[in-house]
């Protein structure tokens, strides 16, 4: 086996994407007081995907680890978008 090195984090990262965090879910409970109508569902999803990306590359450590797991979890995501897409196409024409 090929020797590993592990990435270590430094707190001020961690405080620094918690931070982001916290940032987005208050401005997504702040776009639930606004009437955007049909784009609060989109403003929601998209800040929804930028507290996930945040998590996926720096708690699970996908920004510092082997690239093919980051294309597969890109590629679990992109199927997961796809039957998405697909169930809300069957819902809408129904």
């Amino acid at each position: 086996m090929a020797e590993e090195t592990h990435h270590i984090t430094s707190y001020k990262t961690i405080l620094g994407v918690l931070a982001v965090l916290i940032c987005c879910t208050l401005l997504s409970v702040a776009i639930t007081q606004i009437e955007l109508s049909q784009w609060s569902t989109v403003a929601a999803l998209i800040i929804a995907g930028i507290k996930s990306t945040f998590v996926l590359l720096i708690f699970m450590h996908l920004k510092y680890d082997q690239k093919i797991f980051m294309r597969m979890a890109f590629l679990i995501i992109a199927l997961l978008a796809v039957v998405i897409f697909i169930t809300m196409i069957d819902f809408l024409f129904r």
